[in-house]
């Protein structure tokens, strides 16, 4: 199980508080983490309110590794230029009858790598084959809003940051993975996404497959 503290969210959440005997509304607020504290110091643990390998372990939850083998790329399919949070996509997404975000990772313009939901869990990112892979999603991929009909077009957005980004966590995660092989979405389905040519990038950066 993930690594949980104030501000965390998700189905992992509503497990721990479950465990707990709290309102399992997946949301780890100051009445989880004061609960969390006093459950630690019943078991003589360090009592920093933060659910880690020991406090999973003292309420009798074992770390099961998903069986990995595939890496899809995404993008957010939002105008140019334009970031969009991890709340936007989660509540997109719960619009759409998800538990929580779909993908595992969203990286911004900036570069900065934005957790989702946790490794451990199922993604929901790309239809039959979201239980064996990690979802990865790129802010981007449509041109600007000045273009007609920009959202029904799509465009290679992705800013220099967000290419040396994109690079760090897919070897990451084929050092975690090994044997796994990358993909875009478009790969799967019937969509442009990633709005690029993820064959093309992977010989690029020097990904063998």
């Amino acid at each position: 199980m993930a690594i949980l503290k104030r501000g965390s969210r998700g189905a992992e959440v509503k497990a721990l508080q479950q465990r707990l005997n709290l309102m399992p509304d997946g949301i780890f607020g100051p009445l989880t983490e004061e609960a969390v504290k006093e459950f630690q110091k019943r078991q003589g643990l360090t009592a920093d309110g933060v659910a880690g390998a020991k406090t999973w372990a003292a309420l009798g939850v074992t770390q099961s590794k998903r069986k990995v083998d595939q890496i899809i790329l995404h993008c957010t399919a939002t105008p140019e230029g334009e970031d969009f949070s991890n709340e936007q996509i989660r509540h997109s997404h719960l619009s759409r009858g998800f538990s929580d975000i779909g993908y595992h990772y969203v990286i911004g313009l900036n570069g900065e790598i934005r957790p989702g939901r946790s490794e451990s869990i199922a993604g929901a990112h790309c239809t039959e084959h979201n239980t064996r892979s990690i979802g990865v999603s790129l802010v981007g991929g449509c041109p600007g809003r000045i273009v007609l009909d920009w959202n029904k077009k799509s465009k290679d957005t992705r800013t220099p940051a967000q290419r040396i980004a994109l690079e760090k966590l897919v070897k990451e995660l084929l050092k975690r993975y090994p044997g796994a092989t990358v993909h875009g979405h478009n790969e799967f389905a019937n969509k442009a996404c990633p709005s690029f040519n993820v064959k093309e990038w992977l010989t690029q950066v020097g990904i063998k497959q």
